[in-house]
C-alpha cells in the first residue's frame, strides 16, 4: 500500500482531535470534583452530556471506521508488530466495542453519573442514603443496558470488566480473589494473636494541613512526580486524571487529626501520576500513549504507596523530614514506633484507610456486591444491609453508618461498575513487578533509605510505562517479569513485611 503513511496519519488526526474533545470533558469533570460551586452541578451535567455525545459520534463515525478496518487489516498482514500496526489494531478493537453503544445511552450515562456524583458528595457527609439511593438505581439501570449492548459470553459483569482490565473475565478474577481472601483472613488472625502490638494512636494527633501539603508535595516530587507537568488539589475522594500530554492532576483530602489519610493518598495518586507522566507524550491520544489497564495503573499507585512508602527504609529517609514539619506530634515518637504505626493491621471500615493485609478483603466485598447488583440478585434498597453483613463476615466489624459503609466510595455514583477488582489485581501486579525490579536493579531498600527512587522509577518506565497499550495486562506482566500474573509474590511480600513487624 503505497499511501499507508498518509492514510495512517489521517486516522491519527481524527483520533487526536477526538481526544482533545475528551480531554475538555475531563477538565470539566476535574473542576466538578475540585472547585465547582455546588449550584453549578445541573448545568455541568448538561455540558458533560453534550461532550460525551460528540466524542461518541467521532469514535463511532462509520466512514472513519471503514477506513480504520481496511488499514488495520492490511497492516496486520504486512507490518505485524510495528508501532503503527499496534495503534491500528487497538483502535479497531475500541471502535468495534464503542459502536455497539447507542448514542442516547452514552449521553444519558454522562448526565446521570455527573448528577449522581454531585448528590453523593452532598449526601454522604449527612449519612443520607435515601437521597442517594434513587440515583444509584438510575446508574445501575443504565450500566445494565450498557453491558447488554456491549455483549458478553458468560457473565454480564464481563462486559463492564473489559473496560478496566482488557482480557480479564469474572471467573478468572473470582478464581484469584476468593483463595487470596481466605489466605489473608488467616494472616489477619495470626497478626491479631501476636503478642507484638503497635501504637496507631500516635497517628491521631494534630497534623496541620499546610505542613501535610508541604511534606506530601516534597515527597511526591522526590519520587519523580513533576509539578511542572502536574498539580495537587483537594477533593472529596482522591483521584488522578490526565488532561493532556503534559497535564496530570492528582488530588487528596486532608484530616488534621490523622496523618495517613492525606500522606498515603498523595503517594498513591502520585504513583498514578508517575505512570501518566511516563507514557510516551508523542503518542498522546493513541493507544501507544495510553495506560494498558486500571489494574496496571493500580500496580503503580500501590507499589509507591505501600512497597516504598510504608517500608522502614523509606522512613529512615523521610522521618527526619516529617519531624521538621510536625515537631510537636513527633517529639516523643521513634522511627521504629512510627514505622510500626503506619503498618498497623486491624480490620476497619474504610477501604482507602485500610492496611495492606486487610485491603483486599474490602475489595472482595465490593466485587461480590456489584455482581449481585448488576444481575438484579440484590436490590439497591437492600444494599446497605447486604454491605453491613458482608463486612461483618469478611472483616468482623460493625458498620455504624452509611458514610463509612456503602456510601464511602465515589465509584458507583460515577458508573465505575467493574472497577473495584482492578485494585486487587494491581496489588498482585505490584508485588510481581517489585520482585522482578529487585532482581535487576539491586538493593532497592538501601537506595530508598538514601532518598534514591530514580532507579526503581526508571525500571518501571522501561518495563511498564513506555509500552503504552502494546500488550494486554497479562502479556505485559509476562514481558516485564518473565511469568504470568500470580498471587504468590503478593503473599510472600505480605508475610515477609508483617511477619517481621509482628514477629510471626
Amino acid at each position: 500500500m503505497h499511501d499507508f503513511q498518509q492514510r495512517y496519519q489521517q486516522i491519527c488526526q481524527h483520533v487526536r482531535q477526538t481526544q482533545r474533545l475528551a480531554a475538555a470533558a475531563e477538565v470539566l469533570s476535574w473542576d466538578e470534583h475540585t472547585y465547582m460551586p455546588p449550584e453549578a452541578g445541573p448545568y455541568r451535567a448538561e455540558q458533560l452530556q453534550l461532550l460525551a455525545g460528540l466524542v461518541h459520534q467521532r469514535r463511532t463515525d462509520p466512514d472513519w471506521g471503514a477506513q480504520l478496518e481496511e488499514l488495520a487489516a492490511w497492516a496486520e498482514e504486512h507490518r505485524p508488530g510495528e508501532p503503527e500496526t499496534v495503534n491500528l489494531l487497538r483502535l479497531r478493537r475500541d471502535w468495534r466495542r464503542q459502536k455497539r453503544l447507542p448514542q442516547e445511552l452514552v449521553e444519558e450515562l454522562a448526565h446521570t453519573t455527573s448528577r449522581a456524583q454531585q448528590v453523593w458528595a452532598e449526601s454522604r457527609p449527612r449519612n443520607d442514603w435515601n437521597a442517594f439511593r434513587p440515583w444509584l438505581e438510575k446508574v445501575l439501570k443504565l450500566k445494565r443496558q450498557q453491558a447488554e449492548a456491549l455483549g458478553y459470553q458468560q457473565h454480564i459483569y464481563d462486559a463492564l470488566l473489559e473496560d478496566y482490565e482488557p482480557g480479564a473475565t469474572t471467573a478468572q478474577v473470582r478464581a484469584v480473589l476468593e483463595p487470596l481472601g481466605e489466605s489473608l483472613r488467616q494472616l489477619v488472625q495470626r497478626i491479631a494473636d501476636s503478642p507484638v502490638k503497635t501504637a496507631p494512636g500516635l497517628l491521631h494527633r494534630h497534623w496541620p494541613r499546610s505542613e501535610q501539603e508541604k511534606l506530601g508535595c516534597f515527597v511526591a516530587e522526590q519520587l519523580g512526580f513533576s509539578f511542572r507537568r502536574g498539580r495537587l488539589d483537594v477533593t472529596a475522594h482522591p483521584f488522578c486524571t490526565r488532561l493532556g500530554p503534559h497535564d496530570v492532576r492528582i488530588t487528596t483530602r486532608y484530616d488534621e487529626q490523622f496523618f495517613p489519610s492525606a500522606f498515603f493518598s498523595i503517594l498513591h495518586e502520585a504513583g498514578h501520576g508517575l505512570y501518566e507522566q511516563g507514557l510516551p507524550a508523542q503518542e498522546y491520544g493513541l493507544p501507544l500513549g495510553d495506560s494498558v489497564s486500571l489494574g496496571m495503573h493500580e500496580s503503580q499507585s500501590r507499589l509507591w504507596e505501600n512497597h516504598v512508602g510504608r517500608s522502614l527504609a523509606f522512613w529512615r529517609w523521610c522521618f527526619p523530614k516529617a519531624r521538621q514539619h510536625f515537631p510537636q506530634a513527633l517529639a516523643d515518637v521513634s522511627l521504629e514506633e512510627f514505622h510500626r504505626a503506619v503498618n498497623h493491621v486491624e480490620p476497619s471500615l474504610v477501604r482507602v484507610e485500610a492496611d495492606e493485609v486487610t485491603y483486599n478483603l474490602h475489595i472482595l466485598v465490593r466485587f461480590e456486591l456489584e455482581q449481585e447488583l448488576l444481575t438484579g440478585q440484590l436490590a439497591v434498597a437492600d444494599l446497605p444491609e447486604a454491605w453491613n453483613a458482608r463486612y461483618e463476615h469478611y472483616l468482623g466489624v460493625q458498620v455504624p453508618d452509611v458514610a463509612r459503609g456503602v456510601m464511602q466510595d465515589v465509584h458507583w455514583s460515577a458508573g465505575l461498575v467493574g472497577y473495584f477488582p482492578t485494585y486487587s489485581l494491581g496489588n498482585l501486579y505490584a508485588a510481581q513487578l517489585m520482585e522482578a525490579a529487585a532482581r535487576e536493579v539491586g538493593p532497592l531498600e538501601e537506595q530508598w533509605s538514601r532518598g534514591e527512587f530514580a532507579p526503581l522509577l526508571e525500571w518501571m518506565r522501561q518495563h511498564v510505562h513506555h509500552h503504552g497499550r502494546r500488550y494486554d495486562p497479562a502479556e505485559l506482566i509476562q514481558q516485564a517479569t518473565g511469568s504470568p500474573p500470580r498471587a504468590e509474590p503478593l503473599l510472600e511480600y505480605l508475610h515477609g513485611r508483617f511477619g517481621a513487624i509482628y514477629q510471626l
